[in-house]
């Protein structure tokens, strides 16, 4: 392993000024592979070790979210001269982050995955196929800076996969849809264009979609356990039990999550409307700035509606997002939001457009 290495899984010179900027003496850079709760699974310059959190980085960092998660980039100091292992002292600003509200009553944000540059949400086309789950996770991408990618999973088992692709687009404006199969290898040139050295690959979806599948197609190898699903319901099983980074043979890197039963979100920087650009451009012809979309007068979105431009049950969904995001938002508040600390803040991009371009230099450098 040497700094070559690193470069291609995602080093350059930003990451380099920032590394810097922390003011740490005898550190090197490491990136976060796997989390395991106290302990961390890191690759510097020598190769893979382990490491865990200085007390004092522990005492500064006030929200679990500003934690290293896997794909961070971290200040390492090395416990010997030889050693592989290693404290962390610091953390470095992040690009993107995946986000989601973790589980139980007091909205608290999870990372998923750190520095990402494309999303895959993975969708199966068996009978889990659900277009109302995908627009959630459209607004967990577009919240992140990472640009998402769609991929119709198990394409092989679906009579007409064109019909799913011209849906799913109605739903995802501007977004790449690939139907792939693992089993026949429909679909392997176009995602290899894809992975290209220093790109940051992050794999999203239920249980049961193929994520594992895919790391493993990609790779050549078995490098994640995978199991059948259910043949009831399609339904799959827990398979991948934490978030693992792999390098890939193409040089990008590629970050396995478990799957979700349930994406609640965690949006504060306007995926939603990104998510239903659809419904927010049409919201700009309406008459009244403040309009809720329901009996107000000279209402753009609704005359959409009642002319069949827009499908009732995404409008359903648009809605019933918003109050669910308005309420957490009314939570937090109340609950007293702590400041961030300064590895918290991301510098990603927000917009499609912009997230496109960030990806274009990415590939390019």
């Amino acid at each position: 392993m040497n700094l070559e290495t690193l470069v291609t899984i995602g080093w350059n010179s930003k990451r380099e000024t920032a590394f810097k900027q922390l003011g740490l003496e005898d550190v090197c850079p490491a990136r976060i592979v796997a989390d395991h709760g106290q302990k961390y699974r890191i690759i510097t310059e020598r190769g893979e070790g382990w490491a865990e959190m200085s007390g004092r980085l522990l005492h500064e960092l006030e929200e679990h979210s500003a934690y290293p998660a896997v794909g961070d980039w971290v200040a390492i100091r090395l416990l010997t001269s030889d050693s592989q292992d290693g404290v962390i002292h610091g953390v470095l600003p992040r690009s993107s982050q995946i986000s989601r509200r973790a589980a139980g009553s007091i909205p608290v944000e999870q990372i998923v995955a750190a520095n990402v540059d494309l999303l895959f949400i993975v969708v199966a086309l068996n009978l889990d196929f659900n277009l109302r789950r995908l627009e959630r996770y459209l607004i967990m991408a577009w919240n992140s800076g990472a640009l998402p990618v769609i991929l119709l999973s198990k394409a092989d088992l679906c009579d007409d996969p064109q019909r799913y692709i011209s849906e799913v687009e109605e739903v995802s404006p501007g977004v790449q849809v690939l139907a792939i199969s693992a089993m026949e290898d429909w679909g392997a040139e176009e995602l290899h264009h894809l992975l290209k050295p220093g790109v940051t690959v992050a794999l999203t979806g239920s249980s049961g979609s193929g994520k594992s599948t895919i790391v493993n197609w990609m790779s050549g190898q078995e490098m994640q356990r995978t199991q059948d699903i259910r043949e009831s319901d399609s339904r799959g099983r827990h398979t991948t039990t934490h978030r693992e980074m792999f390098i890939l043979p193409q040089g990008a890197v590629m970050i396995d999550t478990p799957g979700m039963r349930e994406l609640q979100l965690w949006d504060d920087e306007g995926g939603l409307a990104e998510a239903f650009s659809d419904i927010s451009e049409l919201a700009q012809g309406c008459r009244f700035g403040d309009c809720r979309h329901e009996r107000e007068l000279g209402c753009a979105v609704r005359a959409a509606l009642e002319e069949g431009l827009l499908d009732p049950k995404r409008m359903d969904n648009y809605r019933r997002t918003q109050r669910e995001l308005k309420f957490q938002t009314a939570k937090e508040r109340r609950r007293g939001k702590p400041n961030k600390t300064p590895s918290d803040k991301k510098d990603a991009p927000r917009g499609k457009g912009e997230q496109r371009r960030r990806f274009e230099v990415v590939e390019w450098e």
